[in-house]
């Protein structure tokens, strides 16, 4: 019998937990699985959960949310034999629209059954755990601004992100890889990732592999507004490259200074980094569950 411990975001997703977590319950019963939950109550949650993975055992342990309560997730079982699996129910849901995780929620539920197993890669940010997507400058502003705010969901990340687009000033930044710099001006936006998309499914990294040993950084150069659409239209058609603004670079390791010292987004946690960020892949390092191929039926 399978082992799954259900850690639960109750302030995540539009479902009334009670009927979610009947949900759970019944799915288990009826698949075999000895399930088990965990309520996040943002105190202490990252000690908690190991408490009680140490305790219960389980082979899976599944976020039932958002990026915070995956993140939360992935930082429990990272470098262990323990896999990662998602339930969606958060506003960007973006590692798990990379990896294929269905985003209904009994369509994801079904993966716990029939599933692979997979490493992927992820990264340390000055100590810090990135399992999809760490950024400054403009969308870090964006993400520190929504995450400050009390509306959540799609429509007021965009609405916020128009407000801050009117008079944004890009800032200074220099990368070093290997020993030397590959990178230094101005940038509207530095993306690091090992991934393809934001949860808004515009692809950054359109050709990032999640478990090839590298990572990449993603420059945005400042540009004329009257080009914003087409810059837009290039991220939602994996055409980003075709941009003269845009360069990106592979990497094992680097470092970014952060002139300014603005503020960093990691998986949609605004830090505050300092000056020098440093980058390191840490490659295979987290087990994440995914659906079966067609071919493994």
């Amino acid at each position: 019998m399978a082992k799954v411990l259900f850690v639960i975001n109750p302030i995540s997703g539009d479902i009334p937990k009670e009927e979610l977590e009947e949900d759970i319950r019944l799915f288990c019963e009826r698949n075999n699985i000895e399930g088990e939950t965990f309520k996040t109550t943002g105190e202490q949650d990252e000690f908690k959960l190991k408490e009680a993975i140490q305790i219960f055992t389980p082979e899976i342990v599944c976020a039932v949310g958002g990026d915070g309560t995956v993140s939360l997730v992935a930082k429990a079982v990272v470098k262990t034999e323990q896999a990662l699996a998602i339930l969606p129910l958060g506003s960007g849901n973006g590692l798990s629209k990379d990896i294929g995780i269905p985003q209904n929620f009994e369509e994801a539920l079904q993966v716990l059954v029939h599933h692979r197993i997979m490493p992927i890669d992820t990264l340390d940010v000055n100590g810090l755990l990135s399992i999809h997507l760490c950024d400054m400058g403009f969308n870090a502003l964006v993400v520190k601004r929504f995450c400050d705010g009390d509306t959540r969901g799609p429509s007021a990340y965009a609405w916020i992100a128009m407000q801050e687009f009117v008079g944004y000033e890009p800032k200074k930044y220099t990368i070093i890889a290997n020993g030397n710099t590959i990178f230094e001006g101005d940038a509207f936006m530095i993306t690091v990732t090992n991934a393809r998309a934001f949860g808004s499914n515009a692809a950054i990294n359109p050709t990032g592999v999640i478990n090839d040993g590298h990572f990449e950084i993603c420059v945005l150069e400042p540009f004329p507004k009257s080009s914003s659409l087409g810059i837009l239209y290039r991220l939602y058609t994996d055409s980003i490259d075709d941009s003269v603004y845009t360069h990106r670079f592979s990497c094992s390791s680097a470092t970014i200074i952060n002139h300014a010292e603005e503020v960093t987004q990691i998986d949609g946690e605004p830090e505050e980094l300092g000056r020098d960020i440093n980058f390191t892949v840490q490659p295979r390092s987290l087990r994440v569950v995914l659906p079966k191929t067609k071919e493994q039926g």
